[in-house]
């Protein structure tokens, strides 16, 4: 940001805040779009500010909320995504942006009123090419709440900071991302070929040139999880199956952590598969269960009685479901393995 001298009648500095693009991949939003998108123009933030709305093909009127938007208001644009996959929505939009600093939302994302501000001070305090905060869920049905507890405790997720907070610092990934434009087009921008875990595997390749990127706790983004058992058990298991094809193709980048959800999966499946034969196999499970009941007591301190009682089913849900994603994600789903702390020879500019 550039700063000016002191000016004669405040005696204060004038900051010139530089221009952001935010872009948001759309599908099926209707409901939610245009609340979105007033809450990004509607930022406590004294720069230009412009959003790219790539939109997929949708089965609701989101293409006609989106044209209204854009004619409405000439800081909205709007670009196709036919294939309707959110990498490829990304470049798309990374592709009709102008400005230097890029900013990703969803169409469903509640931002705080300084979120670009902060993502923009944080850019510059600490040099990094992408800041990001915290994926806060936030639950109303007695499931979602549920889901809220877990996807903010270490038992659901671990320890990635953007579920449970922390201090500001380095980080593997953060969630969403403010980026130099710089960064993205040094990587080349989202991998199309992951459908799922795409911020992962790109902010590893910032990393892998030489980027940083930065947690910042401020950047609070409220999300609203699954509303119920089938769907959270789809959103995982898609979660196991593509961090299993990001592993493959960048070789040194698992650990104990994501191996958890699957070893427990295939201890227990072993267990019930020898219990016929050796009973105290199916000790295997049973202490699985004892587990997640105590683990449920002592997380869910403070949460209504029907949000309690399912936040076992919760955990199990998260835990099997993406530790069979993890261990049945087909070989055919991979790229050929880049070696480790390499930087790529030609990056190619986003699509």
């Amino acid at each position: 940001m550039k700063e000016f001298p002191d000016s004669p009648l405040t005696g204060q500095s004038t900051r010139v805040w530089p221009p952001i693009s935010v872009i948001m991949p759309v599908l099926n939003e209707e409901r939610h779009l245009r609340e979105a998108v007033r809450q990004v123009l509607a930022q406590r933030y004294d720069g230009p500010i412009e959003v790219v709305l790539a939109i997929g093909p949708s089965q609701d009127r989101t293409q006609e909320v989106a044209d209204a938007l854009a004619a409405e208001d000439p800081r909205v644009t709007v670009v196709p995504n036919p294939t309707g996959r959110t990498p490829n929505a990304l470049n798309a939009a990374i592709g009709a942006s102008r400005n230097g600093i890029i900013a990703r939302v969803d169409g469903h994302a509640m931002l705080p009123e300084d979120y670009l501000r902060v993502a923009v001070e944080t850019l510059e305090s600490t040099g990094a090419d992408n800041v990001g905060g915290i994926m806060a869920a936030e639950g109303v049905t007695p499931f979602e709440q549920a889901v809220a507890r877990a996807m903010t405790s270490k038992i659901g997720v671990g320890n990635a900071r953007f579920h449970t907070g922390g201090q500001a610092g380095p980080a593997d990934t953060v969630y969403l991302g403010v980026f130099r434009r710089e960064a993205l087009e040094r990587v080349g921008g989202y991998d199309e070929h992951f459908q799922r875990a795409q911020d992962w595997e790109m902010n590893h390749r910032i990393r892998e040139t030489g980027g940083l990127v930065w947690f910042q706790p401020r950047m609070r983004v409220s999300y609203r999880p699954r509303p119920n058992v089938r769907a959270l058990a789809k959103q995982y298991f898609h979660y196991g199956r593509w961090r299993r094809v990001v592993a493959r193709t960048h070789e040194g980048t698992i650990n104990l952590r994501y191996l958890a959800p699957p070893l427990a999966v295939a201890a227990m499946l072993l267990g019930v598969l020898i219990s016929p034969f050796y009973w105290p196999g199916l000790l295997i499970p049973g202490a699985y269960l004892a587990a997640i009941l105590a683990g449920s007591l002592a997380t869910g301190r403070g949460l209504p009685t029907a949000a309690l009682a399912r936040l076992p089913l919760v955990y199990a849900t998260m835990h099997l479901s993406w530790g069979w994603g993890f261990l049945t994600s087909p070989p055919g789903l991979s790229k050929a393995p880049r070696p480790a702390h390499t930087t790529p020879s030609t990056p190619t500019p986003p699509a």
